[in-house]
């Protein structure tokens, strides 16, 4: 970086965190409500890891919309009436839990499984602590960063 240039960083004061929860809420990703308040969708993200009533207010905002989706279809269903646009709502938003899915495709939360099961045959077959913990580790930035790729596809 030459002399005089500095790194710009957005910060997202208060009214742009509730106009990002409110997107949120009305079923936009997180890609659109960084569109919105001005900012990259990875500034998003990165306010979440650091401001923890952020990510708690982020999380009720994007469950708050699948619930209402599925409380209309549930209602609809009932009802006789179409719920085909909330299923639909659901199927492209949160395509991980409510999309189609190609049968030679894994879902997170199954090669989560088979992960957390290959790490123990492989800590079963390893005595030394040190390895154990660095083997650990690096399988925990595995599962953070599948975690990160999983939120990015479905932002």
């Amino acid at each position: 970086m030459s002399e005089g240039e500095e790194i710009i960083r957005t910060v997202l004061d208060d009214v742009k965190k509730r106009e990002i929860c409110a997107i949120l809420a009305m079923g936009g990703s997180r890609a659109i409500a960084a569109g919105y308040v001005g900012c990259h969708p990875n500034t998003i993200r990165k306010h979440i890891q650091r401001d923890e009533a952020f990510a708690q207010a982020v999380e009720q905002a994007e469950s708050k919309h699948e619930v209402a989706q599925l409380s209309y279809i549930n209602s609809a269903g009932k009802e006789g009436r179409h719920w085909r646009a909330a299923a639909w709502m659901l199927e492209h938003r949160y395509p991980g839990r409510y999309g189609r899915r190609k049968t030679d495709r894994f879902t997170l939360e199954q090669v989560t499984h088979v992960l957390t099961q290959f790490a123990g045959v492989i800590l079963d077959e390893i005595e030394a602590e040190d390895a154990r913990q660095r083997i650990l580790g690096r399988l925990s930035e595995l599962a953070t960063s599948l975690r990160l790729s999983a939120a990015g596809e479905n932002a």
